[in-house]
């Protein structure tokens, strides 16, 4: 009775590591093995970079929408005086704010009141959005308000405006100094209506982390704004934030019925949900191109395994003809395949996570040798390149990776097993 060892037993990774470390003239590992498991390293470091990347810049990207926007805009369509006269907006808009805000997962309701102007200080100009809107509400603005990234005395936001960092920087001022606001739609007088404008102190400069944020958008005194605009007695929208904002979509019936008859939302994914849409596409291809890189790599593993094979063909005979098995001979020669995928995929996932921690000094780095200007927050909207490492990304990236390297390493190690004893030696 012949007695049979068990799968991988220790003679099969002996044999397996011998033929891994024999030079080249002694028949062992060829070029092409080395340049497989380089290909594999780089191909997986890329996948899990690239996957670091997609993820902090859609964390990133979502985060400054829900840190300096409201969850969900409540407006109304409008109603008709008697006297013909369309007014739109909420009269009522504390009483309105007040029920929105008793809606279970709702954090808070403020009225607001919008317009554009245009900026000067000096002979600077530059367009941008008012946001009216009390103290207390502006505070608790994450991304905008108390433990913002910003400078300046919120608490004296009453007696002035609080403006981007974008702007300050556009117009050459900073907290204490005076900007003027021109708004089309101002005083009505006989002739028409001439231009409003008002000078107020810049008593707060924030950083919302959004370009285009922080160079287009000011915060006024609700009063003030509502005197400013014409809109007294009126509140344009109710800014609401959510305890889940993922979970937005649940929460518009009962919003709606909330606010009253004739109102009307607009969600943060209506607003970014076309980006983020495109953003998901974007991760689906890259993830398929980076994928045929692996297979590609991998591949090489075939070619390298197949010259080894050739070279230890006589091995093969006398293993076979000393009463191993066909098992142990494509075991051997899997193990031989398999361990230069598992070294690549170490070796990647290694180099893969150093970039996505140590992201912010390389990319300093590159942009230094590049002369600067790498990175334009103007058409990227964000001011550097994050990146969160993920652990689904990583598992994902590894079970591809070891899974192709397993799965082309089968075909040449069956060769090897089902190689005739007899042909191997015959011209030995």
């Amino acid at each position: 009775m012949v007695k049979r060892t068990a799968p991988f037993a220790a003679f099969e990774w002996m044999i397996a590591w011998r033929y891994l470390r024999a030079r080249r003239a002694e028949g062992g590992v060829s070029v092409m093995t080395w340049i497989s498991l380089v290909g594999i390293t780089l191909a997986v470091f890329a996948l899990i970079a690239t996957l670091a990347v997609r993820a902090g810049f859609r964390a990133e990207f979502v985060d400054t929408i829900l840190g300096a926007n409201a969850h969900v805009t409540v407006y109304s369509a409008g109603r008709v005086t008697e006297t013909g006269q369309m007014i739109r907006g909420f009269e009522e808009y504390d009483a309105v704010a007040e029920r929105v805000a008793a809606v279970p997962g709702v954090t808070r309701a403020a009225p607001l009141v919008k317009g554009q102007v245009m900026v000067t200080a000096g002979e600077t100009n530059l367009g941008a959005e008012v946001f009216g809107m009390r103290a207390e509400d502006l505070k608790s603005i994450p991304r905008v308000g108390l433990g913002a990234d910003a400078f300046g005395d919120i608490g004296r936001y009453d007696e002035g405006i609080a403006i981007g960092s974008g702007i300050a920087r556009e117009l050459g001022v900073t907290v204490g100094d005076r900007i003027r606001l021109i708004s089309p739609n101002g005083v009505k007088t006989a002739f028409g209506t001439s231009p409003r404008v008002s000078a107020y102190e810049v008593v707060y400069v924030f950083t919302a982390g959004r370009y285009d944020i922080d160079r287009t958008r000011i915060y006024l005194p609700f009063a003030e704004a509502q005197s400013y605009f014409n809109r007294e007695g009126v509140a344009d929208e109710i800014e609401v934030m959510v305890a889940e904002p993922e979970e937005v979509d649940a929460l518009a019936l009962p919003l709606m019925q909330a606010a009253g008859e004739g109102s009307m939302l607009w969600t943060w994914r209506d607003s970014a949900g076309s980006f983020l849409r495109a953003l998901d596409i974007e991760d689906n291809v890259m993830f398929i191109i980076l994928s045929i890189l692996v297979l590609i790599a991998a591949m090489n593993i075939i070619s390298g395994l197949i010259m080894l094979v050739k070279n230890k063909g006589r091995d093969i005979g006398i293993l076979r003809t000393m009463g191993l098995t066909e098992g142990s001979i494509l075991r051997v020669f899997f193990i031989c395949g398999a361990s230069t995928g598992l070294i690549g995929t170490a070796m990647g996932v290694l180099l893969g996570c150093l970039f996505a921690i140590y992201i912010d000094p390389i990319f300093s780095l590159v942009n230094y040798v590049a002369g600067g200007g790498v990175w334009d927050p103007s058409i990227r909207g964000i001011y550097a390149l994050p990146a969160k490492l993920q652990p689904v990304d990583v598992l994902s990236a590894v079970s591809l990776s070891l899974g192709l390297s397993f799965i082309v390493t089968l075909f040449p190690a069956r060769r090897a097993a089902r190689m005739n004893p007899v042909e191997a030696l015959r011209y030995e």
